[in-house]
C-alpha cells in the first residue's frame, strides 16, 4: 500500500529565533519513499540537515520575525501487514546485549526507573522473561491509565503518569519503556505516523503518536501500550531514549504555536 503524509505546523515569534525540528521520516524508512520528501516554510526560509546520535535526521532554521508555518507532504510504501508478533522472542542477559543496548537500560530524563523498580518486580516478577513479559507490561500500562488529549502535559514524567493514571500516548509509552529497563529489557521511545489504517477511525484530529521498542532475540520489536494491539501503517520519524530525544521541535527563544494539522491516509 501507498500512505500519504504530511503537516502544516505554524509557528509565531516576536523575533527571528533559531530552531532545530524533527519532522522527517526516519533514514529507516528512507527507501520507501516515493518520489522525494521535501520541507518548506511559507516565508521561504532555508532549512539545513543532520543527524543527531540516535541517527534521526534533524533540520536547523531560523524562524523569521512574525513566524512561518512549515509544511511538508510525501508518499510512502508500506506492507500493509500489521506489527511484528514473535510470541517466542527472549529477554537476553545483559552481559549479552550490544553496547548500543546499554542506553535503554538506564533511567532518562521522562522514564525515571529508580522510582519505579520497586513496583515493576512486585508486579512483573513472575512472567515469562521475553515477549510474555512485555506484553504483560503494556497490558498493565493500557488498564492503568486512561487517555485524554485533554491530559497532555510537557512534564509529565511516567512516575507522574503512573500516580495521575491518565495522559496522552507518550505518557503510556514512557510508562511502558520504564517498567521494560526496570526489568532489564532495553526499551527505546519512538515517534512518527500512525493513521487509522485497518482500524475503524476516531473522530479526532490527527495527530503525531508515540510507541515504543524493544531489544528481545537480537532485535528490535514494536510496542503500542496505548493501542495494545498490531497496527497498520507505522511511518517512524525519530527514536531516543524518551520525548526529550526527539520533540517536533525546539525553539531557541520564545514561540507559539499558531497550527498544527498532521495528514495520515492510505492512497487508494
Amino acid at each position: 500500500m501507498q500512505i500519504k503524509i504530511g503537516y502544516d505546523i505554524g509557528y509565531g515569534a516576536d523575533l527571528a529565533t533559531p530552531m532545530v525540528i524533527m519532522l522527517n521520516v526516519h533514514p529507516s524508512r528512507h527507501a520507501d519513499i516515493v518520489g522525494t520528501e521535501v520541507i518548506t516554510t511559507d516565508t521561504q526560509t532555508p532549512v539545513t540537515y543532520y543527524r543527531d546520535g540516535f541517527g534521526n535526521v534533524c533540520g536547523r532554521l531560523v524562524l523569521p520575525a512574525g513566524g512561518a508555518v512549515i509544511s511538508c507532504r510525501a508518499l510512502v510504501r508500506d506492507s500493509g501487514l500489521p506489527d511484528v508478533v514473535v510470541p517466542t522472542a527472549m529477554q537476553l542477559p545483559i552481559d549479552q546485549l550490544p553496547d548500543e543496548c546499554l542506553v535503554y537500560l538506564m533511567g532518562s530524563r521522562y522514564c525515571e526507573t529508580d522510582k519505579l523498580t520497586d513496583l515493576a518486580w512486585s508486579l512483573f516478577k513472575d512472567t515469562k522473561p521475553g515477549w510474555e513479559r512485555v506484553q504483560a507490561i503494556c497490558d498493565y500500562v493500557h488498564n492503568h491509565l486512561t487517555f485524554g488529549y485533554h491530559f497532555a502535559a510537557p512534564t509529565k514524567s511516567a512516575h507522574s503518569v503512573h500516580e495521575e493514571r491518565q495522559g496522552v500516548c507518550r505518557d503510556f509509552a514512557h510508562l511502558a519503556v520504564t517498567l521494560c529497563r526496570c526489568m532489564n529489557i532495553p526499551a527505546r521511545y519512538c515517534t512518527g505516523y500512525l493513521g487509522d489504517i485497518g482500524v475503524p477511525p476516531v473522530d479526532e484530529p490527527m495527530d503525531f503518536s508515540a510507541w515504543f521498542e524493544v531489544y528481545l532475540s537480537g532485535s528490535w520489536y514494536t510496542f503500542d501500550a496505548r493501542h495494545n494491539t498490531p497496527r497498520i501503517g507505522r511511518i517512524l520519524v525519530g527514536r531516543g531514549r524518551d520525548a526529550a530525544d526527539v520533540p517536533l521541535s525546539n525553539s531557541f527563544g520564545r514561540t507559539t504555536l499558531t497550527k498544527f494539522q498532521v495528514y495520515t491516509d492510505e492512497v487508494g
